[in-house]
């Protein structure tokens, strides 16, 4: 039994996608490990303080690129107007190249100023400083075969920029580190933290290369589409920057607001910090421990919904700029109740194991206990998040693209007042960072979802999307606490019984699905491969057609109304396909 065209559907290149980011994640923490061991917590510290002006200041110049640049492209492909496409490519590269160049300059000029609350963070953010020139244009390219329908391309080359950002950061900081070997442990921890810079460079790199690879490999194929366009009008190179500009701009400002809550919050909290007069240094490695370790556990699921919002970008703008608001309510309720039949479990199994999650990805004894509290309290930010992140994309899609922006800065001024409440009123410390993370996403998810079911007119099904994914993963969460505490008593190998746990507690969750209900046979089909679990459900009885009913209701409605329009006899209805 197969379903045409799978490949073609959304959710499968999300699926492809979001592999990639499980992987590209898994890898990331993987390598942080020995890399910590390298470094320290010390020169984790400054890594983190110039990581975090980075990823700001490459939200401003070119992070928001991939989506922005697929949702035009993507515009233009709907009507074929390859042409037209191909200006936007080449318009979105010139782009990049003004303003990467100049973030890249400012970067390095500036960066003393730029962490003047951390200054032995310079170095790395100085290493930092080209990466931002060539991110622009791996932006561009990925976004340019994701308009096109392709995740493989951007799946490959984030994998490939990973496993390089891995692999030079390791050993450009023990080399680095070596040169210095004799000097202080601070001196010995900023160059570390440069070697950590240098993989993170190195790795964007050769994503590139990768993709200018691909491009020229499909080099005859755009150039034959774009000989063949008939297209009646084509856009000059200032009506398609006019574009660019008003569609990437929102873009970046949401997309810069919605991240640049991680440099606030930093920023916040070393101020009351040194305020309460703690140690300098010893608070730059606590923030070290909540965001180096902590958030990049919780990161790893919530890489599953960047992915379909990657992927559903192109699709909704196709479909919304051809009036077909149908297939764009349909595309919207399929990628959110996938994000959170994976969101959901994800949160409740951080939940219940914190400690030897953490303990199998970090296993730094100094650090431990405090990360694993703060990542059971980060928990529940993963259905936010997931949520939030998702429905951002899903209004700049339908073009919507202001209205993320003022969510953000909502959503911003509530967090920063519950953050300085938290932090000077109590000794939460870190974890009012957790408590301002469920804040600010908890906002951003009401106001997208309530602007999305305005703007689009649909409603969700709460206890299919939800509730079922709920019990079914409050379920999991109680056998896979049970399997692995009543395990370590009988073979107490912490990493050999937690894999079992997370084994098992996959299957419970799975099966528990499928027999209320959460997922249907079709639904099953989607997912990267499909048929395989289909058949395997089948086998095992878990597939319940809930639906059924309902679908029966639907096809006497629809009979009633044909009789009824076009007077067809009873007799004959049989003969319809409906």
């Amino acid at each position: 039994m197969e379903r045409p065209n799978k490949k073609s559907t959304f959710v499968f290149q999300a699926g492809i996608l979001a592999a990639a980011g499980m992987l590209v994640r898994v890898i990331g923490l993987i390598y942080k490990s020995p890399l910590l061991s390298i470094i320290g917590i010390e020169g984790n510290g400054y890594y983190n303080a110039a990581i975090t002006l980075y990823t700001i200041i490459l939200l401003i110049s070119s992070y928001s690129i991939p989506s922005a640049i697929s949702k035009v492209i993507a515009q233009r492909l709907a009507f074929k107007e390859y042409r037209n496409a191909q200006r936007v490519f080449v318009c979105a590269l010139l782009y990049v190249l003004i303003v990467g160049g100049i973030a890249s300059i400012l970067t390095f000029v500036g960066a003393p100023y730029l962490v003047w609350k951390n200054p032995n963070a310079v170095t790395a953010l100085r290493v930092l400083s080209p990466t931002i020139f060539f991110s622009g244009f791996l932006g561009v390219f990925r976004g340019f075969f994701q308009a096109h329908g392709s995740m493989v391309h951007t799946s490959i080359s984030q994998i490939l920029e990973q496993i390089f950002n891995a692999v030079v950061s390791i050993l450009a900081a023990k080399l680095l580190i070596g040169l210095v070997a004799d000097a202080d442990d601070t001196t010995r921890a900023i160059y570390g933290s440069a070697g950590s810079a240098l993989g993170t460079g190195a790795g964007v790199l050769i994503g590139l290369l990768f993709m200018f690879g691909m491009y020229r490999l499909n080099g005859g194929i755009i150039r034959r589409r774009v000989a063949r366009d008939k297209t009646w009008h084509e856009e000059s190179y200032g009506e398609i920057f006019k574009v660019i500009f008003t569609i990437v701009t929102p873009f970046i400002l949401s997309t810069f607001i919605y991240n640049c809550t991680t440099t606030v919050n930093m920023y916040i909290y070393l101020y009351l910090m040194d305020y309460k007069k703690m140690d300098a240094i010893l608070a730059s490695n606590h923030y070290g421990i909540f965001s180096g370790l902590a958030v990049a556990v919780v990161n790893i699921p919530i890489a599953i919904a960047s992915a379909m919002s990657s992927a559903i970008i192109p699709g909704v703008a196709s479909s919304y700029v051809k009036g077909t608001v149908g297939q764009t309510r349909r595309q919207v309720t399929r990628a959110i109740q996938m994000t959170m039949l994976i969101a959901i479990p994800a949160a409740v199994g951080i939940a219940v194991l914190p400690r030897p999650i953490m303990h199998f990805i970090f296993p730094q004894k100094e650090s431990l206990d405090m990360a694993s509290g703060l990542l059971a309290a980060l928990s529940v930010t993963i259905v936010f998040y997931s949520l939030s992140t998702l429905t951002n994309a899903i209004l700049q899609g339908i073009g919507k693209v202001n209205t993320p922006v003022i969510h953000a800065v909502i959503a911003l001024v509530i967090q920063v007042g519950g953050l300085f409440a938290l932090l000077f009123y109590t000794d939460l410390e870190l974890y009012a960072l957790a408590a301002a993370n469920g804040i600010y996403s908890l906002v951003m998810c009401i106001l997208n979802q309530l602007s999305v079911r305005k703007h689009l007119e649909y409603r969700l099904d709460v206890i299919k999307v939800f509730l079922k994914p709920a019990f079914s993963a409050l379920v999991m969460g109680a056998v896979v606490y049970g399997v692995y505490y009543g395990l370590m008593f009988i073979l107490p190998v912490s990493r050999l019984v937690l894999l079992i746990a997370i084994a098992l507690g996959v299957c419970v969750y799975g099966a528990i699905l499928l027999l209320i209900g959460g997922v249907t046979e079709d639904e099953l089909w989607e997912f990267p491969k499909g048929a395989v679990l289909v058949q395997i459900a089948k086998k095992l009885h878990l597939l319940s057609d809930w639906e059924a009913p309902l679908k029966d209701k639907r096809k006497k409605r629809r009979k009633k109304a044909v009789k009824k329009k076009k007077g067809y006899k009873k007799d004959t209805l049989d003969d319809l396909d409906l």
